[in-house]
Protein backbone atom coordinates (compact mmCIF):
# COMPACT_ATOMS: atom_id res chain seq x y z
CA UNK A 1 0.00 0.00 0.00
CA UNK A 2 1.03 3.73 -1.24
CA UNK A 3 0.03 6.25 1.68
CA UNK A 4 -0.33 10.02 1.59
CA UNK A 5 0.64 12.09 4.54
CA UNK A 6 -0.52 15.29 4.27
CA UNK A 7 1.52 17.68 6.94
CA UNK A 8 4.25 14.90 6.67
CA UNK A 9 6.84 18.01 7.31
CA UNK A 10 4.34 18.84 10.86
CA UNK A 11 5.06 17.87 14.49
CA UNK A 12 3.09 14.71 14.40
CA UNK A 13 3.46 14.24 10.39
CA UNK A 14 6.59 13.85 10.34
CA UNK A 15 6.41 11.12 13.40
CA UNK A 16 3.88 9.43 11.69
CA UNK A 17 5.98 9.74 8.55
CA UNK A 18 9.02 7.78 9.62
CA UNK A 19 6.62 5.38 11.97
CA UNK A 20 5.31 4.03 8.21
CA UNK A 21 8.44 3.84 6.59
CA UNK A 22 9.60 1.81 9.49
CA UNK A 23 6.95 -0.21 8.69
CA UNK A 24 7.15 -1.22 5.40
CA UNK A 25 4.89 1.35 3.81
CA UNK A 26 5.58 3.04 0.66
CA UNK A 27 4.85 6.89 1.61
CA UNK A 28 4.42 10.08 -0.46
CA UNK A 29 4.94 13.01 1.93
CA UNK A 30 2.61 16.08 1.16
CA UNK A 31 4.60 19.38 2.21
CA UNK A 32 4.15 23.10 2.32
CA UNK A 33 5.44 24.91 -0.50
CA UNK A 34 8.00 27.17 0.04
CA UNK A 35 10.77 28.83 -2.68
CA UNK A 36 13.29 28.00 0.32
CA UNK A 37 12.58 23.99 -0.24
CA UNK A 38 12.58 23.43 3.55
CA UNK A 39 10.39 20.35 4.12
CA UNK A 40 9.95 21.13 7.98
CA UNK A 41 10.31 18.83 10.23
CA UNK A 42 11.15 15.66 7.54
CA UNK A 43 14.75 17.65 6.33
CA UNK A 44 15.86 16.68 10.06
CA UNK A 45 14.86 12.67 9.76
CA UNK A 46 17.51 10.39 8.88
CA UNK A 47 19.07 9.39 5.67
CA UNK A 48 17.56 6.11 5.69
CA UNK A 49 14.19 7.24 6.41
CA UNK A 50 13.95 9.95 3.68
CA UNK A 51 15.72 7.66 0.94
CA UNK A 52 12.23 6.19 1.45
CA UNK A 53 9.86 9.04 1.23
CA UNK A 54 8.74 10.75 -2.18
CA UNK A 55 8.09 14.26 -1.12
CA UNK A 56 5.39 16.50 -2.91
CA UNK A 57 5.16 20.17 -2.73
CA UNK A 58 2.25 21.77 -2.34
CA UNK A 59 -0.74 23.66 -1.09
CA UNK A 60 -3.95 21.97 0.61
CA UNK A 61 -5.56 24.67 -0.16
CA UNK A 62 -5.55 24.02 -4.26
CA UNK A 63 -7.65 21.14 -5.26
CA UNK A 64 -5.06 20.77 -8.28
CA UNK A 65 -2.33 19.97 -6.43
CA UNK A 66 -3.72 17.64 -4.12
CA UNK A 67 -5.33 15.49 -6.48
CA UNK A 68 -2.02 15.41 -8.47
CA UNK A 69 -0.54 14.34 -4.85
CA UNK A 70 -3.52 11.16 -4.50
CA UNK A 71 -3.01 10.00 -8.40
CA UNK A 72 -1.17 7.02 -7.43
CA UNK A 73 -1.68 6.91 -3.71
CA UNK A 74 -4.36 3.96 -2.12
CA UNK A 75 -4.74 5.95 0.89
CA UNK A 76 -4.38 9.21 2.86
CA UNK A 77 -3.73 10.40 6.38
CA UNK A 78 -4.75 13.81 6.09
CA UNK A 79 -3.09 16.28 9.05
CA UNK A 80 -2.28 19.40 7.10
CA UNK A 81 -4.33 21.98 9.22
CA UNK A 82 -3.43 25.33 11.10
CA UNK A 83 -3.91 24.69 15.03
CA UNK A 84 -2.67 27.59 16.68
CA UNK A 85 -5.84 28.79 18.74
CA UNK A 86 -4.65 31.78 19.78
CA UNK A 87 -3.75 32.71 15.92
CA UNK A 88 -7.40 31.63 15.12
CA UNK A 89 -8.74 34.56 16.71
CA UNK A 90 -6.56 37.03 14.45
CA UNK A 91 -7.14 34.80 11.07
CA UNK A 92 -10.37 33.00 11.08
CA UNK A 93 -10.82 32.97 7.54
CA UNK A 94 -7.28 31.35 6.94
CA UNK A 95 -8.41 28.51 9.12
CA UNK A 96 -11.55 28.24 7.08
CA UNK A 97 -9.46 27.90 3.98
CA UNK A 98 -7.11 25.50 4.96
CA UNK A 99 -9.01 23.58 7.77
CA UNK A 100 -12.19 23.21 5.60
CA UNK A 101 -11.38 23.64 2.09
CA UNK A 102 -8.04 21.77 2.42
CA UNK A 103 -10.34 18.97 3.78
CA UNK A 104 -12.48 19.35 1.23
CA UNK A 105 -10.10 19.20 -1.71
CA UNK A 106 -8.81 15.73 0.08
CA UNK A 107 -12.38 14.46 0.27
CA UNK A 108 -13.32 15.32 -3.36
CA UNK A 109 -9.69 13.87 -4.87
CA UNK A 110 -10.72 10.49 -2.87
CA UNK A 111 -13.94 9.99 -4.41
CA UNK A 112 -12.83 10.38 -7.92
CA UNK A 113 -9.82 8.36 -7.66
CA UNK A 114 -11.78 5.87 -5.56
CA UNK A 115 -9.03 5.94 -2.77
CA UNK A 116 -9.13 2.49 -0.63
CA UNK A 117 -8.81 4.63 3.33
CA UNK A 118 -9.31 8.13 4.32
CA UNK A 119 -7.99 9.21 7.43
CA UNK A 120 -9.29 12.57 8.23
CA UNK A 121 -7.40 14.19 11.32
CA UNK A 122 -10.12 16.13 14.05
CA UNK A 123 -9.16 17.56 18.00
CA UNK A 124 -10.62 16.79 20.91
CA UNK A 125 -10.59 20.53 21.09
CA UNK A 126 -14.35 20.08 19.06
CA UNK A 127 -15.79 19.08 22.56
CA UNK A 128 -15.59 21.91 24.08
CA UNK A 129 -15.14 22.28 27.82
CA UNK A 130 -16.58 18.85 28.92
CA UNK A 131 -19.94 18.41 29.67
CA UNK A 132 -19.06 15.03 30.96
CA UNK A 133 -16.30 12.77 31.47
CA UNK A 134 -14.65 10.91 30.05
CA UNK A 135 -15.16 12.57 27.04
CA UNK A 136 -16.33 9.66 24.30
CA UNK A 137 -17.18 9.95 21.16
CA UNK A 138 -20.77 10.87 21.28
CA UNK A 139 -20.14 14.27 23.32
CA UNK A 140 -21.87 17.55 22.01
CA UNK A 141 -19.84 19.48 19.85
CA UNK A 142 -19.03 23.14 20.85
CA UNK A 143 -16.87 25.62 19.25
CA UNK A 144 -14.91 27.65 21.35
CA UNK A 145 -12.49 28.90 19.02
CA UNK A 146 -12.60 29.86 15.69
CA UNK A 147 -10.20 27.01 15.37
CA UNK A 148 -12.13 24.41 17.07
CA UNK A 149 -14.87 25.66 14.56
CA UNK A 150 -13.06 24.61 11.26
CA UNK A 151 -12.54 21.60 12.66
CA UNK A 152 -15.81 20.63 13.28
CA UNK A 153 -16.61 21.88 10.28
CA UNK A 154 -13.85 19.45 8.50
CA UNK A 155 -15.14 16.27 11.01
CA UNK A 156 -18.93 16.62 9.05
CA UNK A 157 -17.96 17.05 5.86
CA UNK A 158 -16.07 14.28 5.70
CA UNK A 159 -18.71 12.36 7.37
CA UNK A 160 -21.42 13.94 4.83
CA UNK A 161 -18.94 11.91 2.10
CA UNK A 162 -18.95 8.53 4.07
CA UNK A 163 -22.80 8.66 4.19
CA UNK A 164 -23.42 10.28 1.01
CA UNK A 165 -21.09 8.61 -1.23
CA UNK A 166 -19.68 5.58 0.90
CA UNK A 167 -16.20 6.83 0.63
CA UNK A 168 -14.13 4.81 3.51
CA UNK A 169 -13.60 7.89 6.26
CA UNK A 170 -12.05 7.60 9.29
CA UNK A 171 -12.44 10.51 11.45
CA UNK A 172 -9.20 10.17 13.97
CA UNK A 173 -9.47 12.51 17.15
CA UNK A 174 -6.68 12.69 19.02
CA UNK A 175 -6.30 14.59 22.58
CA UNK A 176 -2.93 17.25 23.65
CA UNK A 177 -0.48 15.32 21.64
CA UNK A 178 3.21 16.08 22.90
CA UNK A 179 6.85 14.83 22.27
CA UNK A 180 9.81 16.35 20.08
CA UNK A 181 9.94 18.69 17.22
CA UNK A 182 6.34 20.30 18.58
CA UNK A 183 6.25 24.43 18.14
CA UNK A 184 6.67 26.56 21.59
CA UNK A 185 2.98 27.51 20.49
CA UNK A 186 1.89 24.60 22.32
CA UNK A 187 2.33 24.26 26.51
CA UNK A 188 4.52 21.97 26.94
CA UNK A 189 7.31 22.69 25.10
CA UNK A 190 7.10 26.71 25.87
CA UNK A 191 7.20 25.46 29.52
CA UNK A 192 10.41 23.18 28.77
CA UNK A 193 11.94 26.07 26.25
CA UNK A 194 11.49 28.60 28.86
CA UNK A 195 13.30 26.88 31.71
CA UNK A 196 16.27 25.63 29.52
CA UNK A 197 17.25 28.96 28.93
CA UNK A 198 17.23 29.78 32.05
CA UNK A 199 14.59 31.98 32.85
CA UNK A 200 13.09 32.00 36.47
CA UNK A 201 10.12 33.38 36.17
CA UNK A 202 8.12 30.84 33.62
CA UNK A 203 4.89 33.07 32.03
CA UNK A 204 1.99 30.67 31.38
CA UNK A 205 -2.00 31.68 30.60
CA UNK A 206 -4.59 29.67 33.03
CA UNK A 207 -3.06 27.33 35.16
CA UNK A 208 -6.77 25.56 36.24
CA UNK A 209 -7.50 23.62 32.81
CA UNK A 210 -7.15 19.93 32.55
CA UNK A 211 -6.08 18.23 29.57
CA UNK A 212 -5.81 14.38 28.37
CA UNK A 213 -2.33 14.25 27.26
CA UNK A 214 -0.83 11.83 24.54
CA UNK A 215 2.83 11.45 23.92
CA UNK A 216 3.54 11.52 19.92
CA UNK A 217 4.59 8.26 19.58
CA UNK A 218 1.18 6.89 21.08
CA UNK A 219 -0.66 9.25 18.76
CA UNK A 220 0.81 7.72 15.76
CA UNK A 221 0.87 4.27 16.68
CA UNK A 222 -2.89 5.09 17.28
CA UNK A 223 -3.27 6.17 13.87
CA UNK A 224 -1.99 3.17 12.13
CA UNK A 225 -4.08 1.10 14.48
CA UNK A 226 -6.78 2.57 13.04
CA UNK A 227 -6.14 2.45 9.35
CA UNK A 228 -5.00 -1.18 9.68
CA UNK A 229 -8.37 -2.11 11.42
CA UNK A 230 -11.18 -2.53 9.04
CA UNK A 231 -13.81 -1.82 11.78
CA UNK A 232 -13.02 1.47 12.39
CA UNK A 233 -14.29 2.69 8.37
CA UNK A 234 -17.34 5.09 8.51
CA UNK A 235 -16.41 5.97 12.73
CA UNK A 236 -14.90 8.91 14.52
CA UNK A 237 -12.43 7.59 17.48
CA UNK A 238 -10.62 9.48 20.28
CA UNK A 239 -6.67 8.69 21.01
CA UNK A 240 -6.95 9.39 24.37
CA UNK A 241 -4.57 8.42 27.81
CA UNK A 242 -8.02 8.49 30.27
CA UNK A 243 -6.07 10.57 32.17
CA UNK A 244 -6.10 14.48 33.15
CA UNK A 245 -3.84 16.69 34.85
CA UNK A 246 -4.03 20.26 35.11
CA UNK A 247 -1.16 23.01 33.33
CA UNK A 248 -0.35 24.15 36.88
CA UNK A 249 0.31 20.63 37.65
CA UNK A 250 2.41 19.71 34.50
CA UNK A 251 4.02 23.06 35.22
CA UNK A 252 5.07 22.06 38.44
CA UNK A 253 6.41 18.82 37.63
CA UNK A 254 8.22 20.47 35.24
CA UNK A 255 9.77 22.62 36.96
CA UNK A 256 11.05 19.78 39.35
CA UNK A 257 12.74 18.26 36.61
CA UNK A 258 14.54 21.09 35.38
CA UNK A 259 14.92 23.88 37.96
CA UNK A 260 12.99 23.83 41.27
CA UNK A 261 13.76 27.60 41.95
CA UNK A 262 11.68 28.63 39.07
CA UNK A 263 8.17 30.16 39.44
CA UNK A 264 5.15 30.80 37.07
CA UNK A 265 3.85 33.83 36.22
CA UNK A 266 -0.12 34.63 34.76
CA UNK A 267 1.38 36.22 31.41
CA UNK A 268 -2.06 37.64 30.63
CA UNK A 269 -1.18 37.84 26.53
CA UNK A 270 -1.94 34.34 26.87
CA UNK A 271 -5.08 34.21 28.19
CA UNK A 272 -7.79 33.00 26.13
CA UNK A 273 -10.93 34.85 26.00
CA UNK A 274 -13.44 33.37 29.16
CA UNK A 275 -16.05 31.85 27.29
CA UNK A 276 -13.18 30.40 24.49
CA UNK A 277 -11.10 28.73 27.05
CA UNK A 278 -11.40 24.95 27.63
CA UNK A 279 -11.31 24.15 31.00
CA UNK A 280 -11.60 20.58 31.03
CA UNK A 281 -10.58 17.29 28.77
CA UNK A 282 -10.30 14.25 29.65
CA UNK A 283 -10.87 11.60 27.05
CA UNK A 284 -12.29 8.35 26.58
CA UNK A 285 -10.30 5.45 24.71
CA UNK A 286 -12.86 2.32 25.18
CA UNK A 287 -13.53 2.97 21.35
CA UNK A 288 -10.28 2.28 20.08
CA UNK A 289 -9.25 -0.31 22.75
CA UNK A 290 -12.70 -2.30 21.40
CA UNK A 291 -11.76 -1.45 17.36
CA UNK A 292 -7.84 -1.52 17.53
CA UNK A 293 -5.01 -3.23 19.40
CA UNK A 294 -4.08 -0.18 20.68
CA UNK A 295 -2.88 0.97 24.06
CA UNK A 296 -0.90 3.56 25.47
CA UNK A 297 3.00 2.89 25.91
CA UNK A 298 4.28 5.81 27.22
CA UNK A 299 3.40 7.49 30.76
CA UNK A 300 3.31 11.06 31.20
CA UNK A 301 6.88 10.86 33.28
CA UNK A 302 8.68 9.25 30.24
CA UNK A 303 7.10 11.47 27.77
CA UNK A 304 8.01 14.46 28.92
CA UNK A 305 11.34 12.95 29.65
CA UNK A 306 12.14 12.06 25.98
CA UNK A 307 10.50 16.14 25.45
CA UNK A 308 12.98 17.69 27.80
CA UNK A 309 15.94 15.45 26.28
CA UNK A 310 15.32 16.58 22.65
CA UNK A 311 14.60 20.23 23.49
CA UNK A 312 17.76 20.58 24.84
CA UNK A 313 19.25 19.06 21.88
CA UNK A 314 17.50 21.96 19.89
CA UNK A 315 17.43 24.98 21.65
CA UNK A 316 18.72 26.81 19.14
CA UNK A 317 15.64 26.35 16.75
CA UNK A 318 13.26 27.87 19.82
CA UNK A 319 12.49 31.79 20.33
CA UNK A 320 12.40 31.71 23.96
CA UNK A 321 12.40 35.21 24.52
CA UNK A 322 9.07 35.73 22.86
CA UNK A 323 5.45 34.28 22.88
CA UNK A 324 4.82 31.84 20.08
CA UNK A 325 1.22 32.58 19.08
Amino acid sequence: MKVLVTGSDGFIGSHLTEELVKRGYLVKAFVYYNSFNNWGWLDTLPKDIMNNVEVFQGDIRDPNGVEQAMSDTDAVFHLAALIAIPFSYYSPDTYVDTNIRGTLNILQAARKQDTKRVLVTSTSEVYGTAQYVPIDEKHPFQGQSPYSATKIGADRIAESFYRSFGLPVTIVRPFNTYGPRQSARAVIPTIITQLLAGKMEIKLGSLTPTRDFNYVKDTVSGFISIYESNKTIGEEINIATQEEVSIGQLAEKLIQKINPKAKIVCDEERLRPEKSEVNRLLGSNEKIMQLTDWKPQYSLDDGLTNTIVFLKENLDKYKTDIYNV
